[in-house]
């Protein structure tokens, strides 16, 4: 019975420990900082569009490399978009890459 306990003890810290590295992780920080303009299925919100807000399916973003990726949520891409410029929003590297990899899955 201890033997029970404890296998369930260490399977209930390995799952908290895991837990926020699952996609769905991803997904909350794109609708937190993204799907306003983008929406949330990455094809644009009638308010983004007439920003310019690019729609994730475009050939165009989804031949960007996931560094170019990277830029654009970091420090708002070649433009130096400010509505981009997630660095400086608490967005940290790691969620930028997660992000990248997030906006592809979105074709």
């Amino acid at each position: 019975m201890k033997k029970v306990i404890l296998a369930i003890l260490v399977l209930a810290v390995a799952l908290f420990l895991i837990l926020p590295n699952l996609s769905w992780a991803e997904e909350d920080l794109y609708k937190t900082k993204c799907a306003g303009c983008h929406g949330a299925d990455g094809k644009g919100t009638a308010a983004g569009k007439k920003m310019g807000a690019q729609e994730f399916s475009s050939p165009a973003v989804q031949k960007m490399s996931d560094a170019e990726l990277v830029d654009y949520i970091e420090n708002g891409g070649p433009q130096k978009k400010a509505s981009h410029a997630f660095a400086s929003k608490g967005v940290s590297a790691a969620d930028a890459a997660k992000l990248a990899v997030y906006v592809k899955s979105l074709k």
